[in-house]
């Protein structure tokens, strides 16, 4: 009946619209509907926030309908910002209006933020201080951050430089939360044994974009202990386990029924889901974060015997973990409780190896060499997640085409926040920093922090600072933006444009042009490392800027490049900072690369033209 009542209306009323003389008529038999069909109609979606608005200001009952707190301001938000609904309770009072107009504001002012760094960062890394105008803004933080979101998921190929920025500063600001959320983690009583919360925040900080929680995790993790509880139910159907709720620490000190559990654990974890440790792909950094050890069902020793730590612990068998050379493993305590134990007295699982139990011999006859007792001890959470972040810090430094290191920076981070007075990291970051020509005024204070802890690095501390004032002073010398006009005699030989799709004629190669000189730029070392004096033209004729979809940018000759007859887009981390869209044959230069190459966009045109059309026609 109440369905069919609003469905009565919501025909009633376009027609009470056009039959009604005056307006207030229609006004009348609107208001004279039940609450219930009024809610509906104004929650039906077709009405915006100023329509809304509007309704609310004809009359004093349409008012109290639309009251702040009630359903159909909720709705409004809801349709509007759907992401942003998990963070209220169902149970909480919220001014939904309220909420509505701060959502609005910070969403107006992170976007007039995002277009700002286009102008103010062209030229230069984003520096340290860069984020504080969004991080001083007032109102919630998941606020600005739903809207970088919103701006992220924008029409794929359009709005490349605001994506480039929304993302930058998105980075950032999750990196920075989750940090400080570590460093508080970090803090915690060494028996606070919370092995897995320790490795998502690794995981997040890596992955600051993706969406993942320590909840959603453990969530997963619920899942497969279920099955594990059927898989025991069938062994053994009294087992104490199976009794466990959610949540309960307890532990078992029974071995046989210790023993069924691992049997079930093994059964599901590597029979069932299949499970396996990544022998293949080993140097991985995906293999150390859970989201993903869980979505492609591998890792490595240190993550797989975290997810089987966790499990195991969760049905009441206390596994310890322990920092095996080479291969991290979990123990099991064979002793009495409350005898003196030695390393004997346990055996030792390989979570990698299918949760294969060993012996310390075969521990041994696993890595290849004997070891001593005290490296078969337990360790606690920090232990756990320097050994994780060492590894990334390992993979990070294997870096070959992502130039920007960006794995090889976040373990720096994550190593720094645990251990921040380890000289020889810190010189590691401010090397790389360096290399990488980014925060100058951070290299100085991290060199700065160096020579008090260790005065014995003075060498490699003033070389640092030296070039690193050098640079400094070199920014404070450049005057203007260098424009480059392609009707200039000395640029007659400049045959390609910036945006344009090319393919290296000897690498094979795609890349887009985003600069071009018109002879070779690089030093003599360069020139003859890279034998550019090999080519039939040399050094002397144009050189191009190019980003290519490896990741890499690179500097390549004029003679070595042609037109991509099958254009496609690049994927580069940097399109963004050059490009504002992708048309399908040609990027579009953002207003800042427009203003130093303020004449090519006219010969893309052109190029595409000429290029393009003329394969259409002939295709047709």
């Amino acid at each position: 009946m109440a369905a069919a009542a609003v469905d009565s209306a919501m025909e009633v009323v376009p027609a009470l619209a056009e039959e009604a003389a005056p307006e207030t008529a229609g006004l009348c038999c609107l208001v004279s509907l039940p609450g219930e069909v009024l809610e509906y109609i104004l929650c039906s979606g077709s009405l915006t926030a100023a329509d809304i608005g509007r309704v609310s200001s004809t009359c004093r009952r349409l008012r109290e309908l639309c009251q702040s707190s009630g359903k159909v301001w909720k709705e409004q938000f809801r349709v509007r910002w759907p992401s942003l609904m998990k963070h209220y309770s169902p149970t909480d009072y919220v001014n939904w209006l309220e909420e509505y107009k701060v959502r609005q504001k910070a969403g107006l002012e992170a976007r007039k933020i995002v277009a700002s760094f286009s102008k103010r960062f062209f030229s230069e890394h984003v520096p340290c201080n860069g984020f504080s105008d969004i991080e001083n803004l007032e109102g919630p933080e998941i606020f600005f951050e739903d809207e970088l979101v919103c701006i992220l998921n924008m029409e794929g190929r359009k709005a490349l430089t605001w994506k480039y920025y929304a993302k930058k500063i998105l980075y950032y600001l999750r990196q920075q939360k989750i940090l400080n959320n570590l460093k508080a983690f970090l803090q915690q009583p060494d028996d606070y044994e919370s092995y897995l919360e320790g490795a998502v925040y690794i995981d997040q900080y890596c992955n600051p974009l993706s969406d993942i929680s320590l909840k959603d995790i453990q969530a997963q993790i619920d899942s497969i202990v279920e099955l594990v509880c059927k898989t025991l139910r069938g062994i053994n159907s009294r087992h104490p386990s199976l009794a466990f709720k959610a949540g309960e620490s307890s532990m078992i000190m029974e071995l046989e029924l210790q023993s069924q559990v691992l049997d079930a654990i093994n059964s599901v974890l590597y029979d069932q889901l299949k499970f396996k440790g990544n022998r293949m792909d080993y140097y991985n950094a995906l293999n150390l974060y859970m989201h993903q050890v869980l979505i492609r069902r591998t890792g490595i020793p240190i993550s797989m015997s975290l997810l089987y730590l966790t499990i195991a612990r969760q049905l009441g068998v206390p596994l310890e973990p322990v920092n095996f050379p080479s291969h991290f493993l979990l123990r099991w305590c064979q002793g009495a409780e409350g005898a003196t134990l030695d390393i004997f007295d346990y055996i030792y699982i390989d979570a990698f190896g299918k949760g294969k139990q060993l012996t310390v011999k075969e521990c041994e006859y696993l890595i290849g060499q004997h070891v001593t007792a005290a490296l078969y001890g337990v360790v606690n959470v920090k232990k756990v997640l320097q050994r994780m972040v060492g590894n990334l810090l390992s993979l990070g430094k294997r870096e070959g085409i992502d130039q920007s290191y960006q794995l090889l920076r976040d373990s720096l981070d994550l190593y720094l926040a645990m251990y921040p007075d380890q000289v020889q990291l810190l010189l590691l970051q401010a090397r790389l920093y360096f290399h990488l020509g980014i925060w100058p005024e951070k290299v100085l204070d991290i060199l700065q922090h160096i020579q008090t802890l260790d005065p014995g690095q003075h060498g490699a501390v003033g070389y640092l600072v030296q070039h690193t004032l050098e640079h400094i002073e070199r920014k404070k010398e450049e005057v203007g933006v260098e424009v480059k006009l392609r009707s200039d005699e000395k640029h007659r030989d400049v045959c390609y444009s910036i945006g344009l799709i090319m393919k290296h004629k000897r690498y094979g190669y795609n890349c887009v042009i985003y600069g071009w000189d018109p002879t070779c730029m690089m030093g003599h070392e360069w020139i003859r490392n890279m034998n550019v004096h090999s080519l039939p033209h040399g050094h002397h004729q144009p050189f191009y800027n190019v980003l290519v979809e490896d990741g890499s940018c690179r500097y390549a000759a004029q003679e070595n490049l042609e037109y991509n007859v099958e254009p496609q887009e690049i994927s580069h981390p940097d399109v963004g900072r050059y490009f504002s869209e992708f048309t399908g044959t040609h990027y579009i230069p953002n207003a800042e690369l427009e203003i130093r190459y303020p004449e090519d966009l006219e010969f893309v045109y052109e190029t595409v033209q000429n290029i393009y059309s003329a394969k259409k026609e002939n295709a047709e």
